[in-house]
């Protein structure tokens, strides 16, 4: 998609959504990038559109290719995620979450649609919205990972 493909950059100014990532001005020749994590950075991972649309898409891939039961979908939305699987605890606190975002999304029909409405890319129709917008969420919350962020 051509928003992160082609990113008008000033010399002085890169684009803010790099900023929050800590992103060189380019003023200057920078050999290695520091690594962060901050809670702007989290704002951004969890609300850019861009971000939300590549949620709903390895949403998707969960649903599709992460087998027939939840937990294994959401142990193969980690592993994509992270590279490994999750632990009991990690399993155990992604469960309550797709739990509880089920529940919101099977009682509001309308918040459903409306999440997955975002991004350019198209949907899935012969998905369930309440069940692919409940591992939307599961799946920003994976991508929000520091883990995930801060690959080495």
């Amino acid at each position: 998609y051509p928003r992160s493909m082609y990113t008008f950059w000033k010399r002085t100014s890169p684009p803010h959504s790099l900023m929050a990532f800590d992103a060189p001005s380019r003023e200057n020749c920078t050999a290695r990038r520091a690594r962060t994590n901050t809670p702007l950075q989290a704002l951004v991972l969890m609300n850019d559109e861009q971000y939300v649309e590549a949620a709903r898409k390895l949403a998707a891939r969960m649903i599709v290719e992460g087998g027939s039961q939840p937990a294994d979908r959401l142990a193969y939305g980690f592993r994509l995620a992270t590279g490994r699987l999750p632990t009991a605890k990690e399993a155990e606190v992604l469960n309550r979450q797709h739990q509880q975002h089920l529940e919101k999304y099977q009682t509001n029909a309308e918040a459903a649609k409306k999440l997955l409405a975002i991004g350019a890319s198209p949907q899935n129709e012969q998905l369930d919205p309440a069940e692919h917008a409940a591992y939307t969420m599961v799946a920003s919350l994976l991508l929000n990972l520091d883990e995930t962020v801060t690959k080495e």
